[in-house]
């Protein structure tokens, strides 16, 4: 069994692989851009380990997740 440590608001590059391994090539660049921040929340405080609050987002943090999920779906393409 091994240990993955916590994930809070500020680790969007943990954050974007998660999103990435749950949702695959099913959002494109283009519609993970068109994500709603409201839906892109939901998401985020559904991963597992996630330890972060939901009134401790922004839209910072959420614009920071979304762009690093778009260059972990561009890594994949790469493949």
């Amino acid at each position: 069994m091994s240990y993955e440590p916590p994930i809070h608001w500020n680790d969007y590059e943990d954050i974007a692989l998660k999103l990435h391994e749950r949702f695959g090539d099913d959002f494109t660049e283009s519609k993970i851009y068109r994500i709603r921040f409201t839906e892109l929340l939901e998401w985020v405080l559904e991963i597992d380990g996630f330890e972060g609050k939901r009134e401790e987002s922004c839209e910072g943090h959420l614009e920071m997740i979304q762009s690093s999920w778009v260059y972990e779906w561009r890594d994949n393409q790469k493949k």
